[in-house]
């Protein structure tokens, strides 16, 4: 008998709703729980970020019934995550700061592992990606 492939629709594939552009703000969905078990850090951290829960009222394309979390009932929840929203400045200064922590930490590891060459036997610090697409070897 010839097996038949499995076919797997889980909760990944389902895509969640977009809202509407609103002028001057992002929108972000933030973990509130995984697997039914509350993250409260993740959440506290995001709020103290700056970002706001969206109320269901305010973007209505995106409000699935029931209520997962009493906390958040009047806003967008869906399996676990908490749709926000923060000023539009405040996440692109919050993407620079971390864009260049993320700099910074690559030359200090550049400095460190330079430090360390000798001109007998030289470190070089090359760095390429490369994507190819195909059958491969």
């Amino acid at each position: 008998m010839k097996k038949r492939p499995v076919n797997v629709v889980g909760f990944v594939q389902i895509p969640y709703p977009i809202p509407y552009p609103q002028d001057g703000y992002e929108f972000r969905w933030v973990r509130i729980s995984t697997r039914n078990e509350a993250d409260p850090m993740n959440v506290s951290l995001k709020l103290r970020e700056g970002w706001e829960p969206v109320k269901a009222t305010d973007h209505p394309e995106c409000f699935v019934s029931g209520v997962e979390n009493e906390r958040f009932k009047d806003n967008i929840l869906i399996g676990g995550l908490l749709l926000c929203k923060a000023p539009s400045e405040m996440v692109s200064e919050r993407n620079a700061f971390f864009s260049n922590e993320a700099s910074e930490q690559i030359r200090s590891v550049d400095h460190s592992l330079m430090r360390e060459s000798d001109p007998r036997m030289p470190l070089f610090n090359e760095r390429k990606t490369k994507v190819s697409f195909g059958k491969g070897i």
